[in-house]
């Protein structure tokens, strides 16, 4: 029940007049604790009996709930059964509207077309399974075949292995004997090898010495001389003109330096005082570094004795350093860059690689001017290769550049080559050129490049510096190639004596030969187990061939069946589509035959669904009356749990009140009636005590005598009467329940 219902409660006290009778004392006390004690009982037998008519009614109520749920849900099946029946009618109407005896007719002609292609794809997928039959059948056959075949080709290679295993078996017993003489003789045929290379090779070096010794010997014998007779003077005519020039380049000054330097006929008047020596007839490697100092050495020389005659104190020098730097450039921004500074006829080239000069000037840290040369390609003395030049061709280009550059360098050069090797201090007008040394380099055309950089302690460009006194420079290259060629000898005495030494070890070979006349048996053992092995193999090849084509059969075999199979599949698919129709066909003709009847028959189930209806919503309004009485019952059910459990907790708060008065309230009969005062007066309170076990109301009723207003006046027979009073009157303004569910 619920428990959260509000009650009031009003007990009705009436007010007499100042005489107003009451019980007396005694008896009244007497008879307030037997009737509550009474009341208490009755109150909780109430609870109890009224709590048990709730239950009750609440099972009824979901009785009645269950019926009108399930009423619903006829109604619903009902209603879905009445739409159901009303398509079916409207289909029966349209049927019949259609069914005369043309379409009947045409209809079962349509049935008997299908019939007959029904028939024939019934044939066709009997045909086609019986040609699956076949193919399953030569499907299995191969597959038999292919295992038989898989498990012969396991067998064969167990063979192999087997005979394999054998074989090495066989050779380890005959290598055991035979390893320690083998490895011997093989560190010692290893030591004989690498004494034999280590011979070939200093005698490679031994004759590497030998030419350079012939190659430096070319060089004493020759350099010195043409070094001392290939010597360029100039006139004093030219040294002046050239001065004024270079102190003021007018075209008058330009013209004045042309005619005295006499041009092209006077360069080729000084080339062929170039001496001419057949000691310098040596093929040589431009970058070799030994040739690489003579030609700078050569060059220098040259330059400075001009520059002496000019009246120039300051010379250029020459150096390893410097000619390492011309080759690394060279090589980095002409032959890399396939960079051709004059081109194939002289006047076609791509000129210098300035910014390559100034990449590289960078890099350096330096100050660089660079002259070229036709170098080997001198279309004067005719053409050499890089790969066939000889000492001769190399001295001579450097000498015919030279001359060329001081006495035909008018033109588009402007005197530039001549400028840069008298000018002191600068060079084509470009500060920084106070310590010359100059490095000479050819590119992979055959071009000169005499490149002048101003060396410093920080590029290091001077360091290991020529003399440049070409004899004893000369002399030098040749004392270093003959101590070379010396320490080459030495090196070859001792490698060969070394070969002598390995080549007498070779003693294993005859233990070897030895051990093995003695291992005969185990020799034949190794042959019979290479035979084995053979035939093992052939056998596993043959089987290896076998299987591979009854697998290839397999393959074919399951492609053919599954391709009947899709075949088989396909005119299943067609028969099964022919037979729907069919069915579908038959039907209609059967629809149309029958139409009044089909009409008649839903006629009838549309009326019936239309009358079960009407009953199912009959059924569920009357159930939907039950509920509400069943709720009706129930609220008032709960309503009197709820006011006996209120009569309950008032009866139990009275006894409460009674059980502790004081003793001196019960002994005095004087005192059992209480005075109440109101606003300075004095009433006296009547106590209605109405109860089932007290019905003497008013019996032993006497007048309540005044006892004047003390803090007892609201007395425990108060309280008592209050509360007899609201179970005599009932549960006044009691607010009434409101069932929700």
């Amino acid at each position: 029940m619920n428990k959260k219902k509000m009650i009031r409660l009003t007990a009705l006290v009436g007010v007499a007049t100042a005489t107003g009778v009451v019980a007396v004392a005694n008896q009244a006390h007497a008879a307030t604790t037997t009737t509550t004690e009474t009341t208490n009982q009755t109150t909780n037998a109430s609870v109890e009996s009224t709590q048990a008519a709730v239950d009750a009614a609440q099972s009824a109520f979901d009785t009645a709930q269950t019926s009108v749920d399930n009423a619903q849900a006829n109604v619903t099946s009902a209603s879905n059964n009445v739409t159901s029946a009303s398509a079916t009618l409207s289909s029966a109407i349209a049927n019949k509207e259609v069914a005369t005896s043309e379409n009947i007719a045409s209809a079962t002609s349509a049935v008997s077309s299908q019939a007959i292609v029904v028939a024939s794809a019934s044939q066709a997928v009997s045909e086609q399974a019986g040609v699956v039959s076949a193919a399953a059948s030569v499907q299995a056959g191969a597959q038999a075949e292919a295992t038989s075949a898989s498990a012969s080709l396991s067998s064969a290679s167990a063979n192999v292995a087997s005979a394999t295993s054998a074989l090495s078996a066989a050779e380890a017993a005959l290598t055991s004997d035979q390893s320690t003489a083998a490895n011997n003789l093989s560190a010692a045929e290893s030591a004989a090898s690498s004494a034999s290379a280590a011979v070939s090779s200093d005698q490679a070096a031994v004759d590497n010495a030998q030419a350079a010794v012939a190659s430096a010997q070319a060089i004493v014998d020759a350099v010195a001389e043409v070094q001392s007779s290939d010597v360029i003077n100039m006139s004093a005519a030219y040294i002046t003109a050239l001065k004024n020039y270079l102190a003021n380049p007018s075209s008058a000054n330009a013209a004045a330096l042309q005619e005295v330097a006499k041009g092209a006929d006077y360069v080729k008047e000084l080339q062929q005082k170039f001496k001419s020596d057949a000691s310098l007839d040596v093929v040589v490697d431009p970058s070799d570094p030994t040739v690489q100092e003579a030609l700078s050495v050569y060059a220098v020389n040259l330059i400075n004795h001009l520059r002496n005659q000019y009246g120039l104190t300051t010379a250029f020098g020459a150096s390893a350093n410097a000619n390492v730097a011309a080759l690394d450039f060279v090589k980095k921004y002409y032959d890399d860059k396939d960079w051709n500074i004059f081109g194939t006829t002289g006047s076609d080239g791509q000129g210098h690689n300035k910014n390559g000069l100034n990449a590289y000037a960078v890099q350096l840290g330096t100050s660089i001017a660079e002259d070229a040369g036709s170098g080997l390609t001198t279309w004067v003395n005719g053409k050499a290769t890089m790969a066939t030049t000889t000492l001769h061709n190399l001295l001579y280009a450097v000498y015919s550049d030279i001359v060329t550059m001081l006495f035909d360098d008018g033109g588009t050069n402007n005197w530039s080559h001549a400028q840069s090797i008298f000018e002191d201090g600068t060079i084509l007008g470009t500060d920084g050129f106070n310590n010359v040394y100059l490095g000479v380099a050819f590119d992979k055309y055959g071009y000169a490049h005499y490149e002048l950089y101003n060396a410093t302690e920080g590029n290091r460009l001077g360091n290991n510096a020529y003399s440049l006194d070409v004899q004893t420079a000369a002399q030098t290259l040749l004392t270093n190639a003959q101590a070379t060629l010396a320490s080459a000898k030495a090196s070859l005495q001792r490698m060969t004596t070394n070969l002598m030494v390995a080549k007498a070890a070779v003693v294993a070979q005859d233990q070897l030969a030895a051990l093995e006349n003695s291992s005969a048996s185990d020799s034949a053992a190794v042959t019979a187990a290479r035979t084995q092995l053979e035939s093992a193999k052939t056998s596993y090849q043959t089987a290896l061939a076998t299987y591979q084509q009854k697998e290839a059969a397999l393959e074919k075999a399951n492609d053919e069946l599954a391709n009947v199979q899709a075949s088989l599949e396909a005119a299943q698919a067609t028969l099964a589509t022919a037979k729907a129709k069919l069915a579908e066909l038959e039907e209609t003709v059967a629809n149309l035959t029958n139409a009044d009847q089909l009409l008649a028959a839903a006629q009838a189930a549309y009326e019936q669904a239309v009358a079960n209806l009407t009953v199912a919503t009959g059924n569920l309004e009357a159930a939907q009356v039950d509920l509400a009485k069943a709720e009706a019952q129930l609220a008032l059910a709960e309503e009197a749990v709820e006011q006996a459990e209120a009569r309950a907790e008032i009866a139990t708060q009275v006894d409460q009140q009674l059980n502790g008065s004081n003793a001196n309230d019960r002994q005095s009969a004087g005192q059992d009636a209480t005075s109440l005062k109101t606003n300075g007066r004095s009433l006296t309170a009547t106590v209605a005590t109405a109860s089932a076990a007290n019905p003497k109301r008013g019996a032993d009723q006497g007048r309540l005598p005044q006892t004047g207003a003390d803090n007892q006046e609201a007395s425990a027979m108060a309280l008592v009467g209050l509360g007899m009073m609201g179970m005599a009157t009932g549960l006044y303004g009691c607010k009434k329940k409101k069932l929700t569910k």
